[in-house]
């Protein structure tokens, strides 16, 4: 089987879509700027019977980003699905009047070189296997922006650009791009928004490969 590489994983949604594609055969990377913290989420994945590894690396230093997740498809094997998901620092979520064009450099290399970087890194072995799928996960102001934060409706627009042009441009390559936003907050219990809900949706939306955006909820409902 092949592999997902997960970008920003936690305990919660990270480690629901680790669970979920390891109930379908899919080894399991997961990256995080805190190599104990993945260690011991990986621990607990594989007295589950998930085959998971965890590997460090900062989505804001593209060379620790490509490195992490070439050793990733080394130890593992082929990145078929790069799900990129890390949370945004909170210093990114100044209201507008307050947001200096320094303030939108630390959002855009996050959301904007982060996803670019690894993309360009596992596209390859994408075009290799002759199928992938690309995962971006936004909140509600990718793309309904908000005036008190600023900075990730700036940079969460500019990923969803981004990952809209790989959906038409990949599609002869058989990698699909695809965008859930999650208006509000994940929030366990949530019938929609429970981290193992998104995780099934994520599955669906890797399975089915159909249209690029996809609403955890309706907007209007956060």
């Amino acid at each position: 089987m092949t592999t997902i590489a997960i970008v920003g994983a936690g305990t919660g949604l990270g480690g629901a879509v680790a669970r979920r594609f390891g109930r379908e055969g899919f080894d399991v990377a997961l990256l995080s700027r805190t190599k104990d913290h993945v260690d011991a989420l990986a621990a607990d994945l594989g007295g589950e019977g998930v085959n998971a590894r965890g590997f460090a690396a900062d989505v804001a230093d593209p060379a620790a980003l490509s490195a992490a997740l070439d050793a990733a498809a080394s130890a593992l094997g082929p990145i078929e699905v790069l799900q990129y998901s890390p949370l945004p620092h909170k210093q990114f979520m100044k209201p507008v009047l307050q947001t200096a064009p320094a303030d939108v450099e630390g959002p855009l290399a996050f959301s904007v070189v982060g996803p670019m970087t690894a993309v360009r890194q596992v596209l390859p072995g994408m075009r290799s296997l002759g199928r992938g799928t690309l995962l971006f996960i936004n909140g509600g102001t990718a793309v309904q922006p908000h005036p008190d934060r600023a900075g990730t409706s700036i940079a969460f627009a500019a990923e969803s650009a981004y990952a809209q042009m790989l959906h038409t441009a990949l599609a002869d390559d058989h990698i699909h791009a695809a965008q859930l936003i999650i208006p509000g907050a994940i929030t366990p219990g949530d019938p929609r928004k429970d981290p193992a809900a998104l995780a099934d949706t994520l599955w669906g939306m890797h399975r089915d490969r159909g249209e690029f955006r996809h609403y955890a909820e309706p907007l209007g409902d956060a």
